[in-house]
């Protein structure tokens, strides 16, 4: 089980804490606010009332033993979401991910130490455009020039094997069937109606078998 600790118990937050939880893992939330924290604590394994910018008050936590830290200190806190990134590194914290709020926050949040920085909100929209221009897939990942995909087996498959579908220049990384995920199928696995595919390729091959269905 790995151990993470979130700071900041707004929306994001408590979003980050107890999705950890449910996957089972130890999750220390963080915030200045003890009603945020009683909101949260049922959820989760243990909480902590403390002003992060506080850098004597944070070592007390020894937060460098864990696995991740998630500062996700809300908007109106901006300079307290800098200064508790910069203390988590100088604590010698091995992996930092930071919430921004604009590409000046988010530089700032790198320059003082933060591994990784990311915008909830760019998240969002980008995932919402990527919905409305592939509407016919259920999930779909951007990785560089290559696209991640979850797509309905279009009727056309129905009882082809993966082999006869090198055409399409997709690779079929899983198929999802009812409560079943073959992983890895082998080229002989015939497609059947109601099959989810995950599938890796160009986003024109992805476009190609959506506009079967």
């Amino acid at each position: 089980m790995a151990e993470f600790a979130v700071i900041g118990m707004g929306r994001f937050g408590r979003a980050v804490a107890r999705n950890l939880a449910l996957e089972g893992q130890a999750v220390l939330a963080i915030d200045r606010d003890p009603d945020r924290l009683d909101a949260v604590a049922p959820d989760i394994e243990s909480v902590a009332s403390m002003d992060t910018t506080q850098e004597e008050k944070v070592k007390d936590l020894r937060l460098h033993r864990m696995s991740c830290v998630v500062v996700a200190i809300g908007s109106r806190a901006t300079e307290a979401s800098i200064l508790t990134t910069a203390i988590l590194r100088e604590l010698g914290v091995g992996r930092i991910v930071a919430r921004s709020f604009d590409e000046k926050h988010a530089r700032l949040l790198l320059t003082v130490g933060a591994h990784e920085v990311l915008n909830p909100e760019d998240e969002i929209g980008r995932r919402l455009a990527t919905r409305l221009a592939f509407p016919d897939i259920f999930d779909l990942i951007k990785l560089g020039e290559a696209v991640l995909a979850e797509v309905e087996a279009p009727e056309a498959f129905d009882g082809r094997r993966l082999e006869e579908l090198h055409h399409y220049d997709l690779s079929v990384l899983a198929i999802r069937r009812g409560a079943e995920t073959l992983v890895k199928p082998a080229g002989d696995v015939a497609v059947a109606g109601g099959d989810l595919l995950v599938v890796l390729g160009h986003p024109d091959a992805i476009r190609q078998v959506a506009d079967l269905l």
